[in-house]
């Protein structure tokens, strides 16, 4: 159990104007650090601890907190700070309206019926397959990015981060010491979760997900209740490692297939369910095992997002390390010797056996992180191909790339495994993986933690040597070694898979996905977004030959237009279990 009073509030169904001094918008599991805030609130209550620490700590009031939060606060000399967690699990939208500002976790409640759609938001969601923060698809409705905090003042916005990752690389603890004190701080995490809701945990068979598996089994000493979601595709469906951890960990193990007629009937309701379009594919598997957990009793259901991002386990960690090894390579025979020969599409680069040496210089010699992205969908399709022209003419296409570069080198540093780790944070963690999960659960009707993001870990992460989350090319090598006896065998070695959707290989033979998609498709071509040619080349011939690759595109562009064509005034998502509401959050211990 925790050893601070831990406060936990739920979003009021309305967005929260913080027009009035002391007014306030709290959202969250968190508990306050600070000894003098921790009296205040036990003596007077959440909403005036964060006051109290908002006059005291200005922009730093968000440090005297622990755990998740999503906050708006406004002065007796009317200012107004708002502020989310670090990793953004509570999400924080807001609209300015001169000297007030309406909040709440949600853009379209936020936007309520009079904003606008942003057409560089909805190029930034085809070219990211979300809409990463600070924009939203609504003109005039910003969400604020993953530890960060905004002060109103005198007329003035500032936004800026209130927690930066401090990375220690040249910590020469001994590796015994600090496996130790993981499994401590990792099982102190999970009974942080554990409370009188009937607790449950998803289960891929990774090493998170049964990480966290085996951790509620001991904390509760009781066998966990674990949900995982299959497919009856080849190549996709990966239920024997978990069946491996539910033996291993003896848990009380649910299973459900999920099917292409269960596409068809959750689509609409899962895309239309978001304040914004959505285009990670596996949100759907994600809801079906919620909602397969709470038809079976569940009411808090723990995930294991975020051990790959603190601890590197990562493919691409991995592979971005071979290319910064092309770096150290000389200049004189980089420039002289290698890139004349295999760069530019040489002759010689065409010849069997040369080409991948050729993709590697062509790849090696492009900084990061504008490497990650030379294979992105929409951009290999070629943006004049893909687009409306009016609509490209509207829009500026350099922006989500330079908007990861901004935040890359507003990073670490340090090494290249950490400074990756801090991007992902922000990309992948907060602006993807995370809404997946809370949207896919908040609409199943459950509440989620995440119990591998406790900001004890997290910390703990930070003073991991690098050579401890890749060593060599070895992935999360300390998480690995550290868990050895404890994770089976087998779990140790697998490679990450997760929750894939075998998308592609189902509309091409189901007739009424097929037709969804089709339809949904062609109803966006109307729209002057997407090119009318470019439908028809995708659904009659790139889709039927290449379906793994470009099923990806059809889903992206069909969950595009399910959420436009949503009915046009939409509210929250379904209330997890204890919910309650109030004017600005109601509380609760």
């Amino acid at each position: 159990m925790p050893d601070r009073a831990t406060y936990t509030l739920h979003a009021p169904d309305s967005p929260v104007t913080l027009g009035a001094p002391g007014s306030t918008y709290i959202e969250g599991a968190f508990a306050f650090t600070d000894p003098e805030l921790a009296r205040i609130a036990t003596q007077q209550g959440a909403h005036a601890a964060w006051m109290a620490a908002f006059v005291r700590d200005g922009e730093n009031a968000p440090s005297m907190v622990t755990g998740e939060f999503s906050v708006g606060l406004r002065d007796a000399c009317g200012r107004i700070l708002l502020a989310v967690d670090r990793f953004s699990i509570r999400s924080l939208c807001f609209r300015i309206r001169g000297d007030v500002i309406d909040v709440h976790s949600r853009a379209d409640v936020v936007a309520a019926s009079d904003a606008s759609l942003d057409n560089q938001a909805i190029f930034d969601y085809l070219y990211a397959h979300v809409i990463p923060a600070p924009r939203t698809i609504f003109k005039g409705v910003r969400r604020l990015p993953a530890g960060h905090c905004a002060l109103l003042s005198n007329g003035k916005l500032r936004v800026a981060p209130w927690w930066r990752p401090v990375f220690v690389e040249d910590d020469p603890a001994q590796f015994a010491v600090l496996r130790d004190e993981f499994r401590r701080l990792l099982r102190s995490a999970v009974a942080d979760q554990v409370d009188d809701r009937a607790v449950g945990c998803f289960l891929s068979g990774g090493t998170d997900s049964s990480t966290v598996a085996g951790m509620l089994s001991e904390v509760t000493g009781r066998p966990a209740r674990t949900f995982s979601i299959g497919f009856d595709a080849k190549g996709y469906d990966e239920m024997e490692f978990a069946r491996i951890a539910a033996r291993h960990f003896k848990t009380d193990h649910h299973e459900y297939y999920v099917t292409a007629d269960d596409l068809v009937a959750s689509i609409p309701e899962v895309a239309t369910s978001y304040d914004q379009p959505f285009g990670n594919s596996s949100v759907v598997p994600s809801y079906y095992c919620a909602r397969f957990a709470r038809e079976s009793g569940i009411e808090h259901i723990l995930g294991g997002d975020g051990g790959d991002e603190l601890f590197g386990g990562n493919s691409r960690y991995a592979k971005q390390r071979i290319f910064e090894a092309y770096g150290r390579v000389p200049p004189i025979v980089r420039r002289g010797l290698l890139e004349p020969i295999l760069a530019n599409h040489s002759a010689l680069s065409r010849i069997a056996g040369f080409a991948k040496a050729a993709s590697y210089v062509d790849q090696a010699r492009v900084p990061m992180p504008d490497r990650m992205q030379m294979y992105n969908l929409l951009t290999r399709l070629g943006l004049e191909d893909v687009l409306a022209p009016e609509f490209l003419a509207e829009v500026d296409p350099g922006a989500p790339l330079r908007q990861m570069r901004e935040v890359y080198a507003a990073g670490p540093s340090g090494t290249l495994i950490n400074r990756m780790l801090a991007f992902d944070w922000r990309f992948t963690l907060a602006d993807n993986d995370l809404p997946k999960v809370v949207g896919a659960t908040s609409l199943a009707g459950l509440s989620v933690g995440f119990p591998l993001l406790d900001d004890a870990l997290t910390d703990f992460s930070l003073k991991l040597e690098p050579k401890f989350k890749l060593k060599g090319l070895q992935l999360r090598w300390f998480f690995k070694e550290a868990l050895r006896g404890f994770l089976p065998d087998e779990i140790l070695a697998k490679k990450k898979h997760g929750f894939g959707l075998p998308f592609g290989v189902w509309v091409n033979s189901h007739p009424a996905l097929q037709s969804l998609a089709f339809e949904s498709l062609r109803a966006l071509s109307q729209r002057g977004i997407v090119r009318k040619e470019f439908i028809e080349r995708l659904v009659n011939h790139y889709l039927p030959d290449h379906p793994g690759y470009y099923g990806e595109m059809v889903w992206v562009l069909m969950t595009l237009e399910q959420w436009l064509g949503r009915p046009a005034k939409r509210g929250p998502s379904r209330k997890p279990p204890h919910a309650t509401t109030g004017d600005a959050g109601s509380e609760s211990k």
